[in-house]
């Protein structure tokens, strides 16, 4: 137990030393961009990569201001989308429902970024060829080989790999610090925190 608690925690801390630094970068000058430009921000992803997403745009509204939305809140129309249409085009018949443009941007939180051929995410493979085809900017924080994500983003944050055996645990768990590191990026950040601003100086 102990020698697995150090493991897991010295694969994090290399995750860390290793993970593309200018890639985050360029999210955040993406994301700059887009606020300026009053775009709106829709997070994407499925399992714990959605729970993520719901989190993320909390702290995206509430802290960076960004008009920020995924459909991972409204389990009703997520069910009934799914029911009625389909698992695999859930995400993109959201994205057109909410008239997605050219002004707008797609962020993936995702293990593996969607595989068509491995019918693994194919929803945000979907999703993501609709976002092309309105010429709406896509960026990602993803596992593996970044998948689709990746080969198609206008920038993407790639979690390394360092145990094939975590690639999950580590995938998302890096999600949460690499969009905490982005809505606290002096180009996003826009309110104090409430810790923060409260303590006495």
């Amino acid at each position: 137990m102990t020698n697995y608690t150090n493991q897991h925690i010295q694969e994090t801390i290399e995750i860390l030393q290793k993970i593309d630094q200018e890639s985050i970068e360029q999210v955040a000058q993406l994301m700059a961009n887009l606020r300026k430009s009053k775009g709106r921000l829709f997070f994407l992803g499925v399992g714990g990569s959605a729970a993520n997403c719901s989190h993320a745009v909390n702290d995206f509204r509430k802290i960076g201001g960004f008009e920020a939305y995924t459909p991972v809140d409204n389990v009703s129309e997520l069910t009934a989308r799914t029911n009625d249409e389909g698992w695999e085009t859930v995400f993109e018949q959201w994205l057109i429902s909410s008239r997605i443009s050219d002004n707008d941007m797609v962020f993936v939180l995702s293990v593996g970024g969607g595989n068509i051929e491995k019918n693994i995410s194919p929803n945000i493979v979907f999703a993501l060829k609709h976002a092309l085809n309105v010429k709406a900017k896509i960026v990602g924080i993803v596992g593996r080989d970044g998948g689709y994500t990746a080969a198609v983003a206008d920038a993407c944050v790639i979690i390394p790999v360092i145990n094939e055996n975590n690639i999950t645990p580590h995938s998302e768990a890096m999600q949460g610090v690499v969009w905490h590191l982005l809505v606290s990026h002096p180009l996003i950040k826009i309110k104090d925190t409430k810790w923060e601003s409260s303590v006495d100086v």
